[in-house]
């Protein structure tokens, strides 16, 4: 199964996909919209409480968000959705439902860890 990675160029985030790259939007964007270029890994007491097992050896650590947006991988339907999406913001709203697809998975992973 093909993966698509993430690139960064001129400050531009795109997706590879079976017919290059798909432009997803501003870097700048993706950062306002996750808090900056730095997160601070945190695990919330209920998920300690109900995972005593979870390994939170790394709470506390700050990884670079841009760092962690390099390693992003995609499945082909992910790329398939993300294209679909427009690229342009829509109703008013500042990101596009492009950009926001990419985050809302840029923050799952850093919330979660990149697999």
């Amino acid at each position: 199964m093909s993966r698509y990675e993430t690139v960064i160029e001129d400050d531009i985030i795109y997706v590879g996909s079976p017919d290059g790259l798909v432009e997803v939007g501003k870097l700048d964007q993706a950062l306002d919209a996750v808090g900056g270029h730095s997160w601070e890994i945190t695990y919330s007491a209920d998920l300690k409480g109900r995972h005593p097992e979870l390994d939170t050896s790394d709470e506390g650590l700050i990884v670079d968000v841009v760092d962690i947006m390099h390693t992003m991988t995609h499945s082909r339907r992910f790329v398939e959705t993300l294209v679909a999406q427009p690229a342009e913001p829509t109703d008013g709203d500042e990101v596009s439902p492009r950009l926001g697809l990419f985050v809302g998975k840029l923050l799952e992973n850093l919330e979660t860890g990149v697999s």
